[in-house]
């Protein structure tokens, strides 16, 4: 290793201690979207503890989004911290591990970013498993003047560029009639409504791509066994590799939500709530990233499937050089992201050896680039999109 990265990874073994035992408190006070309110106090509680960072609160109009600023360089990089976890399940998509990965990176590089020329911008990010938190920072300014952002997932595979799916979110709510269960007649079966448009999904599965994914979440649907439900309300994402092919396969899917209501004889209200592109990997970003991460002992074989999911992280990928490499935790295929045994995993040493690794590849990464003349000149260069006509993943 050269000598900035020794000073680097001194930096980041004196402070990780404080990051690691800060994931595990996340992890054991789980807060969902846009409530995130005690776990962003902690995190910048303790970046005020070490100084050094300036700290603004309640970014693009959200409570709980913080950004913390380190030096003055002319390469400037964001780190991105996701404080959000899932309802029921808590950090079932260990973002308690991002956030210490991101934080732990942050003052690991803070002591050396004027040296290397460097802004560092740690971004605290809420809501993400409702892909709202970053479009809404990106929106209203919080990632303007970044020359690339960066960040790292848990998951069950080591992958640099892990292919990450464009997602559309709908809500579809169902109006009809409500009566006793035993004067049927009287009523408009809202739940009906679900029930054909559920099945009319199943049998559309056989009709689309093989990569096409279709999720429904029947959110409500009455409220007793002995009362017609007059309200149902489902919730449905479509992912594919593209919005173009998310878009391609809607107007199909949406077709059956209307069939249902046709059916039941009630009303249908569709609204669109959340979308995210498919993410743009830089490529010169994610190769310092693997090769870093290969010093620390991960591997990264050339899986035959590379899908993880979807994320709000892909909106910044379009706009901004980014990378979301994931790092595998050592634990059974049903065990992977969003399950109870996921959380428990990332609050155990799998959690605190992937802060290790992923915080310190990071860091690295972002080292490395700084004293990359060409890649710097690359990515500092001005002129919208000037960085996705030399070769990064599409």
């Amino acid at each position: 290793m050269t000598a900035v990265k020794d000073r680097i990874a001194a930096e980041f073994a004196r402070h990780e201690p404080a990051v690691v035992a800060l994931s595990r408190r996340m992890g054991a006070d789980p807060e969902v979207a846009f409530e995130e309110h005690r776990t962003a106090a902690a995190v910048v509680g303790l970046l005020r503890e070490h100084g050094g960072f300036t700290v603004e609160e309640g970014v693009a109009g959200l409570d709980t989004a913080f950004t913390a600023t380190v030096g003055s360089g002319s390469l400037a990089v964001g780190l991105c911290a996701e404080l959000d976890a899932l309802p029921g399940i808590g950090h079932g998509c260990a973002h308690n591990v991002i956030t210490a990965t991101s934080l732990g990176a942050a003052l690991a590089l803070a002591p050396l970013a004027d040296e290397l020329d460097l802004t560092i911008r740690l971004l605290g990010t809420p809501a993400e498993e409702v892909l709202a938190g970053k479009a809404i920072m990106l929106r209203e300014g919080a990632f303007d003047g970044l020359h690339a952002a960066l960040m790292t997932h848990p998951t069950l595979k080591d992958m640099a560029t892990p292919t990450i799916r464009a997602v559309r979110h709908w809500s579809i709510s169902y109006r009809g009639r409500t009566a006793h269960a035993s004067r049927p007649f009287e009523a408009l079966n809202a739940a009906d409504a679900v029930t054909v448009a559920q099945v009319g999904i199943g049998l559309l599965r056989q009709q689309k791509r093989d990569a096409d994914r279709v999720h429904t979440w029947v959110k409500e649907a009455g409220t007793a066994v002995n009362v017609i439900a007059g309200v149902a309300v489902v919730e449905c994402m479509v992912r594919a590799d593209t919005l173009d092919e998310v878009d391609l396969l809607w107007p199909r899917v949406r077709a059956c939500f209307e069939a249902g209501a046709l059916a039941a004889g009630v009303e249908v209200e569709i609204v669109e709530l959340a979308s995210a592109h498919g993410f743009r990997h830089d490529r010169d970003l994610a190769g310092l990233f693997q090769t870093n991460a290969e010093t620390l002992g991960r591997t990264f074989p050339d899986h035959p499937d590379k899908a993880i999911g979807s994320t709000d992280m892909a909106e910044v990928s379009v706009r901004i050089p980014s990378i979301h490499p994931v790092l595998s935790f050592d634990s059974p295929p049903e065990e992977g992201n969003h399950t109870a045994a996921f959380a428990r995993t990332a609050a155990g040493p799998e959690g605190a050896r992937a802060i290790h690794d992923g915080g310190l590849a990071l860091a690295w990464t972002v080292a490395d680039a700084a004293q990359d003349t060409a890649l710097r000149r690359r990515l500092t260069e001005p002129g919208p999109f000037a960085w996705a006509e030399r070769g990064e993943d599409t």
